[in-house]
């Protein structure tokens, strides 16, 4: 649990406040005791002071963009010999974002009191991955800070300009689909039963797709609740499926089953991979570790089952190319381009090459796919026309006609 205190600096006499995290009362006391403070005064954190850092964590939250900015200017900062307290106080000071400003003076505080600038990191996992804050500690234990932090500012500004190009290409083709979806279902629920009752009112012989369409349209006209009702709780239950475990497991693999976007989703996972793993070798973690770490970022079952195998595999000596070699999500340019850097030494050099290749493909494959995907959505909006017209105008004509 955590304690919020007020405490006096046995050192220097300066009074300070903050939080500690401790098992009781008892247990906070002596923690500051260690950090030579005297307690003046120290209440357990209520949960409605807690309740309010969730609501204003899922308000505003942490993006990859914040984390990129955070990282970038403690960077800048350390490197020009800026102590390390001063620094994050700062970051904390430029922060737009509240959620992101609080935890930073948090970390603040925990520094000024002793502890690593990695151990105050660690505390909040949901804002600073296991990658970042285990390559900043191999920094701090090796003397390289500034070296560590331009690592993770690297590799998450790669993930950044990686993520906002997906999103970006999504943009327009996302657009176009949701609205297509919405004025369909208009036109079929308002618009539709309306044409079709000057059919019906004819009281002639129509032909049955004329049928069909009329008795769509009077089914939505009077059930498009039910039917909204049943869209959403197929979308609803679906994600809530697939944050279940063995939802998730089957999600991971399914979409990498899907034509054209699977590959892509294999390449991007491939490409992080690569390109995390590599920094972490580049940041002094033992391999073995950076593999565990690696197992818990990628945000894939299937890979993470590939890593964990490699990992061990490389306690018993073995070679990380072999489980990557027979694994059907790996292709074996991978494969062989790992065994390449086990071979010569230089396994972050063959991960940076393969990292590279992927983005290289991701950008192939995003604007060609993308560039198809406009044409087929036209297409299906020229044949949902071609339906009505088909149906429903053309009858009418016909009827004028003789007439």
């Amino acid at each position: 649990m955590r304690f919020i205190f007020k405490a006096r600096d046995k050192n220097t006499g300066e009074v300070r406040m903050g939080k500690v995290d401790a098992f009781d009362e008892k247990a906070a006391t002596e923690a500051l005791g260690e950090n030579n403070l005297i307690p003046l005064s120290i209440s357990r954190e209520r949960n409605f002071s807690r309740f309010l850092r969730e609501l204003q964590k899922s308000w505003e939250g942490r993006n990859k963009k914040d984390l990129m900015i955070f990282f970038r200017q403690l960077s800048i900062l350390i490197g020009a010999s800026v102590p390390v307290v001063q620094s994050l106080r700062a970051v904390a000071d430029q922060s737009e974002n509240k959620f992101m400003r609080s935890i930073v003076k948090e970390i603040a505080d925990d520094v000024e009191e002793g502890a690593s600038l990695s151990e105050s990191m660690a505390k909040h996992p949901d804002v600073f991955p296991n990658l970042s804050t285990s390559i900043i500690k191999a920094g701090e234990i090796s003397g390289g800070l500034k070296d560590s932090l331009d690592y993770v500012l690297k590799n998450t500004e790669k993930n950044y300009r990686l993520t906002s190009k997906i999103k970006g290409a999504l943009v327009y083709p996302g657009f176009i689909l949701g609205a297509t979806l919405i004025i369909g279902f208009i036109v079929v629920t308002v618009i539709l039963p309306k044409i079709t009752k000057m059919v019906t009112d004819l009281e002639i012989d129509i032909p049955w797709h004329t049928k069909a369409v009329i008795a769509v349209g009077d089914f939505m006209a009077a059930y498009w609740w039910a039917v909204l009702m049943v869209i959403f709780g197929i979308i609803g239950g679906f994600i809530y499926y697939i944050k279940t475990e063995t939802g998730k497991k089957e999600w991971d693999q399914i979409k990498m089953k899907i034509p054209v976007v699977g590959k892509l989703f294999r390449y991007i996972y491939l490409s992080r991979f690569a390109s995390n793993f590599s920094a972490l070798l580049v940041g002094g973690i033992p391999i073995v570790k950076a593999l565990n770490i690696m197992s818990e970022v990628i945000d894939n079952s299937v890979y993470r089952s590939i890593i964990l195998r490699s990992a061990d595999e490389m306690r018993s000596g073995g070679n990380i190319s072999n489980v990557f070699s027979k694994s059907p999500y790996v292709p074996g340019i991978v494969s062989k381009m790992i065994k390449i850097g086990e071979e010569t030494g230089k396994m972050d050099e063959s991960l940076k090459s393969i990292s590279d290749f992927y983005d290289e493909e991701i950008e192939n494959i995003t604007r060609n796919f993308f560039s198809l995907l406009e044409p087929v959505l036209i297409v299906i909006l020229g044949l949902g026309v071609a339906v009505m017209v088909f149906a429903i105008i053309l009858p009418i004509y016909s009827i004028v006609g003789e007439m």
